[in-house]
């Protein structure tokens, strides 16, 4: 079996299914790229078992067909170093042989029968179509609010809620709430599936070099994503995802219209003097005018900040975890976001002011306690 095929072409598509690749895996096979050859038509799989990642190249010439498996690491470090130029495979028996104008490189070839098999979904299947910039951007806006909780997995994904709204993206980590909800989804069965955060990881990566639409299917415990020249198949996480919506308070009199990229950069600043164990930053709030503050007792370190913004409410103080609401803020794009209060005690609501037309996002911090 013999192909030739660009040099650059194969790193990058190699580098992106690495990631699926686990630094402990149970099979030794699992270390390898499974390589099969169709035509010109040249398919490389990685997989850990749980998650599986193939990508499709078109080849410049063949010769021959069949499949061999061979070591991952080696490969990437060896191609790393190669300028754009065709590369020679040449597969003899247990032998991979890569040539170029002035390098010879040989490396183990294993059968490809002995690389683990694709698990099959179900005929009894779910399926949509979504645009890849609908679902990297509901990935991208959601996996930061996802936890990492041994006791509860189904809070380590994100939800997938098919519903007359369309496709509803919802993580939560039991501090913060991100709800995503793209009307683009149409036609689509009332259903949901939890996806892990390593393949939603895998999909953000890919994405951004795709066009087009992805078709999703999915069964009780598998789902698959086929994009144009990649293909991701994953276990799902089992069990009932929390109602995401319960948590949402739905009266808030208190709202603050302010300039996101002003308030982000205030309270990096700010953020600076706050405790290190809790990251507490206090907003207070009055006409026009909110002032953020921080300290840390231990350090005598203080600061403080005077924002200009539209506020309508009652006069409300209200203590924030810095960090996750910096994180909330740099996931918006909006030039301007509004926040939503109830009181001191209860969750504070952040959305964009400028809507988008497909999306509505939802975002959710939960108060801190404050001691004066």
């Amino acid at each position: 079996m013999k192909f030739i095929v660009s040099s650059s072409t194969l790193l990058s598509h190699l580098q992106a299914i690495s990631r699926v690749i686990s630094s402990k895996n149970t099979l030794a096979i699992l270390d390898d790229f499974l390589f099969t050859l169709s035509g010109t038509e040249l398919k490389i799989t990685a997989s850990d078992l749980d998650t599986t990642m193939i990508t499709s190249i078109q080849v410049e010439s063949a010769e021959g067909e069949g499949s061999f498996a061979s070591t991952a690491r080696t490969l990437l470090d060896y191609l790393k170093e190669f300028s754009e130029q065709p590369l020679n495979f040449n597969i003899d028996e247990s032998t991979l042989t890569i040539t170029s104008d002035n390098d010879k490189f040989q490396i183990a070839a294993i059968d490809g029968d002995e690389y683990p098999s694709l698990p099959a979904l179900d005929s009894n299947l779910t399926e949509f179509m979504i645009s890849a910039d609908a679902l990297v951007s509901g990935i991208n806006k959601s996996i930061f609010a996802t936890a990492d909780d041994e006791l509860r997995p189904v809070m380590n994904g994100i939800y997938f809620d098919i519903n007359e709204s369309g496709l509803t993206f919802a993580a939560s980590d039991a501090h913060k709430l991100v709800r995503i909800t793209d009307s683009s989804v149409k036609d689509a069965p009332v259903s949901s599936f939890i996806l892990p955060k390593k393949p939603a990881a895998l999909l953000k990566n890919v994405l951004p070099k795709e066009d087009g639409n992805v078709h999703v299917e999915f069964d009780t415990k598998n789902a698959s994503f086929t994009l144009p020249n990649y293909k991701l198949v994953c276990r799902l996480v089992e069990g009932r995802y929390p109602n995401y919506n319960s948590v949402i308070p739905k009266d808030n009199p208190n709202k603050m219209i302010v300039d996101r990229s002003a308030l982000l950069t205030t309270l990096k600043r700010v953020a600076v003097c706050s405790n290190q164990a809790s990251n507490l930053i206090k907003i207070e709030l009055e006409a026009n005018k909110a002032t953020i503050s921080a300290q840390d007792i231990d350090f005598s370190i203080s600061a403080s900040a005077v924002l200009a913004c539209q506020y309508s409410g009652d006069e409300l103080t209200i203590g924030f975890k810095s960090s996750f609401l910096i994180e909330i803020l740099s996931n918006i794009e909006s030039d301007e976001v509004v926040l939503e209060f109830a009181d001191s005690t209860r969750a504070g609501v952040i959305l964009p002011f400028e809507k988008d037309e497909t999306q509505d996002l939802l975002m959710l911090l939960m108060p801190m306690m404050l001691n004066d």
